[in-house]
């Protein structure tokens, strides 16, 4: 059996993707992605707040949960059913982590166009997966 490794991340370019795969992998076993990143939580001045930390956490995976929530209507749209998984940590070493760790055989993924100095400087997650992954990427725009 195919399986398909989706990360979504609310953006349009993650949702042009998830369709990609569901259209084009039809017999697959698609699971969407949604990394949590805690650097995240220690760019806003209510960082230093006690407690913040882990109420950050918890608003973190009750977004990762409306994500998943969309990705499945979008599926179902496809009678497609959808796998889910949460992971910790920076994206693109996460993505590539449990693609390694899961058999995945194929990761689509949303691109969100950067290039150029924008791309140096903030680097870019879809490149770094591309770089990294043991396994083919289709990157859609």
């Amino acid at each position: 059996m195919t399986k398909i490794l989706v990360p979504v991340d609310g953006s349009e370019q993650s949702g042009e993707a998830l369709e990609y795969a569901l259209e084009h992998f039809k017999d697959a076993d698609i699971t969407a992605i949604n990394v949590i990143d805690p650097i995240e939580a220690g760019y806003t001045a209510q960082a230093t707040v006690p407690g913040y930390s882990e109420e950050w956490f918890e608003q973190a995976k009750e977004a990762a949960e409306e994500l998943f929530d969309e990705a499945q209507e979008t599926a179902d749209e496809y009678d497609h059913e959808l796998a889910t998984a949460t992971e910790v940590g920076r994206p693109s070493r996460a993505i590539v982590d449990y693609a390694d760790e899961n058999d995945v055989n194929h990761i689509v993924m949303g691109s969100h166009g950067r290039s150029g100095v924008s791309r140096i400087l903030l680097g870019s997650v879809a490149e770094s997966v591309v770089r990294r992954s043991p396994v083919p990427v289709t990157i859609v725009r």
